[in-house]
């Protein structure tokens, strides 16, 4: 079985999600947008990002080229959220979510980069 769909589901389904509650601005992404100090419209467009990454990897299940630069896209809106959380001075729990997608993203890239050689 290939890892690539199951991979793609997992980010699919976790920036649909995070992406959504930024969009809508729900009272956690709100308060969370609060304690890293970006305005709530700042994370709006980080929401609006993700959802874009998220249509991207459902598109590269057709043209896998599309897929890996979205989550190339998502790997560079991790890493900004670990720089985030470290100047943050925040701890390992709000680390490892950034650092957990992080890796899924990874390897999903190089995966699919993998694949079209």
């Amino acid at each position: 079985m290939n890892a690539v769909p199951i991979l793609a589901g997992v980010l699919v389904v976790a920036f649909g999600v995070l992406g959504a509650a930024k969009l809508t601005a729900v009272p956690a992404m709100r308060a969370r947008a609060d304690h890293v100090g970006l305005s709530v419209e700042a994370y709006r467009r980080i929401g609006g990002l993700e959802i874009l990454a998220v249509l991207g990897i459902l598109v590269g299940a057709a043209v896998p080229v599309i897929g890996a630069l979205a989550a190339v896209g998502l790997l560079l809106l991790l890493g900004g959220a670990v720089i985030i959380h470290l100047r943050n001075g925040d701890g390992v729990r709000e680390l490892v979510p950034a650092l957990v997608l992080g890796l899924v993203a990874l390897a999903f890239v190089i995966l699919i980069v993998g694949d079209l050689r």
